[in-house]
Formats: C-alpha cells, structure tokens, sequence
C-alpha cells in the first residue's frame, strides 16, 4: 500500500467536541481527538476520495485536558426541503413543545493538538505521490480549505497552522479503553453513492500526551464482520 511521506499540522481552537457515538443526543466529548475527526478535519482543508483517504499515524495534546459544559436551545427535527410546498420547509422555531428542546453538552475547552498524518493512496491511483503532499502544504501554508475545519462539531471551528512549534506535549498518561476509530469503511467509495456507516474502534492509550493510531487495516482495529471482537 502506497502513502505519501507523513505531513504535521497544529490545530486549535476555543471548543472541542468529539462526541461518543452512545451520547448523540446530549453530547459528552472524549478528552482527546478521535481518528474519525481527525480525519474529517484534515478532509476539509484538502481531500480527493478517489485518489486517497487520510490515515491518522499520531495525536499529541499539547494543552492541559480542560472540561466545560454548555446548555443550549435546539431543535429536534432537521430542515427537509419540500419541493412542492416550499412553505412546508420551514420549521416554527416557536413551536417549543414539538421542536425545541434544551440539551446539555459537555466539551473540551483551550484546546491544541500536534497531528502527524499521511495520504493513503488508491490502487488506482497512478500519480506521483510528492504532488498530493505538495498540494497539502501550499493549501495549509495559504490557508486554503474546501470548509471550515472543526472541532468534532460545525459549531466550533479548528484553526491551523503547517508543522512543528516546538511545543512539547502535556506529560499526562491515560488509559482510553475503547474508542471511536472511524464510522465508515476507508476502503469503501464510488462517485454519487451515499457512503454506509460502518463503526470501527480501538483501544486506545495516551502515553506522555501521545497518542499512537494504528492503520486502518491492522487487527488492532476492531471492524464490524465475521470475527470482529468489541471487547
């Protein structure tokens, strides 16, 4: 399997938020990054799927582990467009009893990671790696991005700058357990198909503020099939 050479990005931002799938509803944040945001993060700044999908080598937290929760009004439905009735569109946010709610979350505050990650290419692609990584720097160093890059969530925007600032990792080691690795199959993408979730995990550790993630393909990571094992 083909890879670029490893690129290193630093990120941060006020909030982070990388939910645990089993709190969807109100949100409680892992106290570190999962590779699935990652990933989505560095997707947002330069992605091309049919050439090549991210793989997360190391996370290193270089700010203290800070907690804050939030209590915010939502909705509960999404906004689905009506093509024959446009007017049925729209949602009446004054309707507290069937669309609002109040929800609490609890994230990550002050928050600042040194990513290492590389581009694993598809086996049909038959370009020159260098180029891919090449286009990576130019688009971090300028501050290109296809969207806002976040922090788990829309709402809280991850900024970026390209390398290492010398900065050196919290000395804090934590045993993770069991943790989100990705919700979708890596391998799995065709052009105008909706990609099918396929929750993957594993067990994670921070050592010294570093943490390891293995490739997609290893048996560390625990995949949904035959023979998958969740504990």
């Amino acid at each position: 399997m083909r890879t670029t050479t490893p690129a290193v990005i630093t990120v941060w931002g006020d909030f982070a938020c990388w939910t645990k799938p089993e709190c969807k509803v109100e949100r409680l944040s892992y106290p570190v990054p999962t590779p699935s945001g990652i990933r989505g993060l560095l997707a947002s700044i330069y992605s091309k799927p049919p050439e090549f999908y991210w793989q997360v080598k190391k996370i290193e937290v270089l700010n203290p582990i800070q907690f804050t929760t939030f209590k915010r009004n939502e909705v509960k439905k999404k906004l689905s467009y009506n093509k024959s009735n446009p007017s049925k569109s729209l949602i009446d946010i004054e309707d507290v009893k069937k669309v609002r709610t109040q929800r609490q979350s609890v994230v990550l505050k002050d928050v600042r990671y040194r990513i290492t990650a590389e581009m694993v290419l598809r086996p049909e692609y038959r370009g020159i790696p260098k180029h891919l990584y090449d286009q990576f720097e130019r688009r971090v160093k300028t501050g290109q991005n296809f969207l806002q890059p976040s922090m788990g969530t829309r709402e809280f925007p991850a900024y970026y700058e390209w390398g290492d600032m010398g900065e050196l990792p919290i000395q804090e080691s934590m045993d993770l357990g069991l943790m989100l690795y990705d919700v979708f199959d890596l391998h799995k993408w065709k052009v105008g198909k909706k990609a099918e979730p396929s929750v993957s995990l594993y067990r994670a550790s921070m050592e010294r503020g570093v943490i390891q993630v293995p490739p997609y393909d290893s048996p560390l990571v625990l995949k949904p099939g035959k023979g998958a094992r969740t504990c």
